[in-house]
């Protein structure tokens, strides 16, 4: 692949992927309070009833936060399944504002709204309404995102996030292989200082570029 003389790896967030929203946004209540008279559960001010329901559903010990196991079974409850465990745990690292280990509320209703956004995006190159993605439908998606990437390369990706071997990757893998090129795009450029498609590093910068991004 090559990106030489392309003047940026992605387009700007407005047309490229969804992002996870900056942090400092009004985080939501998350205080835990008795159920409301008439026997009808409590849901914070602002809250969507539904997505604290399935938070609440979930939260099995009821501290407030979800490990990733948690979160998993919340996304199913609300109709995201199947979602493999290794995307559910990339997002929940993107969105451990934290770094605690967990998401809390506020921190679950961002990642959200984050993969309802993918799931539009998703819908947009499924041209086919096959509710998968192709090698073909995978690379218009990557092209309209701004990345110049070899039909070679593609192949590649398709294969690694096939896991199903039917040619074609699912909604969890589509979201977890855009964000891989995204992740991994962001890194080689903090290197590629001038901006050419190519970089110079040491033994060392390549072992820290790949475990940072693992």
């Amino acid at each position: 692949m090559s990106y030489y003389n392309q003047q940026i790896y992605g387009r700007p967030p407005s047309q490229g992927p969804p992002l996870p929203p900056r942090q400092g946004s009004q985080p939501i209540s998350t205080s835990v309070r008795p159920p409301q008279s008439g026997g009808q559960p409590y849901t914070p001010p602002g809250a969507d009833p539904q997505l604290y329901f399935w938070f609440q559903a979930v939260d099995t010990d009821k501290n407030g936060t979800l490990t990733t196991e948690e979160l998993q079974k919340a996304l199913i409850n609300g109709d995201w399944s199947p979602f493999n465990i290794e995307t559910v745990r990339l997002m929940m690292n993107m969105f451990d504002t934290d770094n605690s280990g967990t998401i809390n509320y506020s921190e679950f209703v961002g990642l959200w709204r984050y993969i309802e956004d993918w799931k539009r995006c998703f819908q947009k190159f499924d041209v086919d309404g096959s509710g998968t993605i192709n090698f073909q439908e995978l690379k218009t998606a990557l092209k309209t995102f701004g990345y110049n990437l070899s039909d070679n390369f593609i192949s590649v990706l398709l294969k690694k996030y096939d896991k199903y071997g039917r040619g074609d990757v699912t909604f969890d893998n589509f979201v977890q292989s855009c964000v891989t090129i995204k992740t991994l795009t962001d890194s080689f450029r903090r290197y590629d200082t001038d901006n050419d498609g190519w970089i110079l590093i040491n033994y060392e910068q390549f072992l820290e570029l790949v475990i940072n991004n693992r």
